[in-house]
């Protein structure tokens, strides 16, 4: 597989009220709704209907915004399956925009989702709803993409948030903005955004084989934030980041060489990893199938090899191309470990180098590399 991802547990809060009924209900009023630009978030911009900032009249309908919330965490994981979206859960005249779409109706939302379908059979994973105004829900969701038209099938991945507004003549949504976290120019159309999207067209090769799961939980501009789950690993000691001594011995291991001679399936990537501050002591492993329990491994032949649970966590990954040499792979450790501490995050010692390709076997402008720091610590909020 080209890519492993947990499937997203969505959490939600207790609800304070009940939903009465899965659709709501289509016997609202509709009106113009007069349209502004804010700069009150991160980006320049970002759409606002004034009437959703007013406190309600008394001729306009209660809004039971917590009713909504969890309707968003039911419906919105529906977006681009054969489900679909509540489409009565939106006026007519829906506002929607992202850094490069545009759409003013929910019949041209509904047609953009269609398309993205066709083009890219995405993936949408929901992290959290919130109320975050009088009238405003926030979401925080990851997208993943694949373009298919292409004969190398890149994958896009987008995260981000996206601020829905709700009007409370109607009690539906009439707008939807999404900020992605990849970019600073939200503002349509941004050709920051379009950018964006053509750098994620570029050749990776991936071999179609098992890796370690993980979820994608943000994508910045330069690194991904990834949560792994637990996985085990056959490591011996190596010479450098990006050297392969031991790689034999721990191949080895898979191919039959371990007290029952079982032969196990490869996988991907292979890991080297530094746990000092100098990146000088190393260990190159291969990591197991998910299938297999530890207990039930058969024991390494050499005493230099052996086995490990890696209790997953929270990773932090620079991907890059090329034939990985030493000086690249700590230039990249470096690069992405800046990155973490202007972000404010909390960067641990040392990292891993995970490399996907045969480099006998590919190009190394399309092979995939990538530099893991774990963190402390991460959180969506």
């Amino acid at each position: 597989m080209a890519t492993a991802q947990l499937s997203l547990q969505i959490l939600r809060p207790i609800p304070t009220a009940s939903v009465t009924c899965r659709r709501l209900s289509k016997n609202f009023g509709t009106r113009n709704l007069a349209v502004r630009t804010s700069g009150s978030r991160s980006s320049k911009w970002a759409l606002r209907l004034s009437l959703v900032e007013q406190s309600p009249s008394a001729e306009t309908t209660a809004v039971d915004v917590k009713q909504l919330v969890d309707f968003l965490y039911d419906d919105l994981p529906h977006l681009f399956d054969d489900q679909g979206i509540d489409r009565t859960a939106y006026d007519e005249l829906v506002k929607f925009r992202d850094p490069i779409t545009k759409h003013d109706s929910i019949s041209g939302y509904l047609f953009n989702i269609a398309l993205l379908k066709v083009l890219f059979r995405p993936q949408f994973f929901l992290h959290w709803v919130k109320q975050t105004g009088p009238y405003e829900i926030t979401t925080r969701w990851t997208m993943v993409m694949k373009f298919t038209l292409l004969p190398w099938k890149p994958e896009l991945i987008f995260t981000g948030t996206s601020v829905m507004g709700i009007n409370p003549d109607t009690g539906k949504f009439c707008s939807h903005l999404d900020f992605w976290d990849s970019i600073k120019n939200n503002e349509y159309f941004s050709l920051e955004g379009l950018w964006d999207v053509f750098k994620q067209l570029r050749i990776y090769k991936t071999p179609d084989l098992e890796t370690p799961k993980y979820q994608i939980l943000k994508r910045t501009a330069s690194y991904e934030v990834r949560k792994y789950a637990p996985f085990i690993v056959v490591e011996t000691r190596g010479d450098k980041l990006s050297g392969s001594t031991g790689f034999n011995d721990v191949a080895g291991y898979i191919f039959g060489k371990n007290s029952t001679k079982e032969k196990i399936p490869m996988t991907m990537p292979v890991f080297t990893q530094a746990n000092d501050v100098e990146l000088s002591k190393v260990s190159i492993q291969i990591v197991l199938p998910l299938e297999k329990e530890f207990s039930s491994l058969p024991d390494p032949n050499e005493e230099k090899i052996s086995l490990r649970k890696v209790e997953g966590g929270i990773a932090a990954v620079l991907k890059f191309s090329g034939k990985p040499t030493d000086n690249m792979v700590r230039e990249k450790e470096k690069v992405l470990r800046s990155s973490l501490v202007k972000d404010g995050l909390k960067p641990m010692i040392g990292c891993l180098l995970a490399r996907y390709n045969d480099p006998g076997r590919t190009w190394s402008f399309t092979m995939r590399n990538e530099v893991l720091i774990w963190l402390e610590e991460f959180s969506l909020e």
